[in-house]
């Protein structure tokens, strides 16, 4: 059964525009990042909402996780900004849909070049192969339960509690 590939925005998906300058959604990169890592996991992508974390309400958390329980994959991930990354986290958990389900994003955005976005989905479609039902995040070529992670944002990456 394919891998259900939930997108929300988050730094992901964000693109520079030259002339404003400033950061802004247009359209989600994983189909270009999935041909990039000659990904053959079949996967289903689904484009949920396209915002930065930041701005995420309690209302969309709600959306995710009811798509996440209207999906009838049991292995997830969601693409997420990584500032309220683990807040979603606690809400899906709290969920207990008994799937697994990999929160994960990036640091800098993919179109910048130098993004850790493609290791990062990378190791999120491993984990979400292997790991037992629950909830977890990934970054950084780690993976973390929900309830021990935190975003350290002094040294732009994620480690346990």
């Amino acid at each position: 059964m394919p891998i259900n590939i939930i997108v929300t925005g988050g730094t992901f998906d964000k693109e520079y525009d030259e002339i404003k300058g400033q950061l802004y959604f247009k359209e989600t990169h994983l189909p270009e990042i999935l041909r990039l890592g000659r990904c053959t996991v079949p996967v289903n992508i689904d484009t949920l909402m396209m915002i930065d974390s930041l701005h995420m309400t309690d209302a969309d958390r709600q959306r995710v996780v009811d798509h996440c329980a209207a999906c009838s994959n049991a292995r997830i991930i969601i693409t997420h900004g990584t500032d309220t990354m683990v807040e979603t986290a606690k809400v899906l958990a709290a969920a207990q849909l008994n799937k697994t389900i990999i929160l994960t994003g990036a640091m800098i955005p993919y179109k910048f070049g130098s993004s850790d976005g493609l290791f990062n989905m990378g190791c999120a479609l491993s984990y979400v192969q292997t790991l037992p039902p629950g909830v977890y995040i990934t970054m950084n070529g780690r993976y973390f339960t929900w309830d021990n992670v935190r975003k350290n944002r002094e040294e732009g990456l994620f480690e346990e509690l």
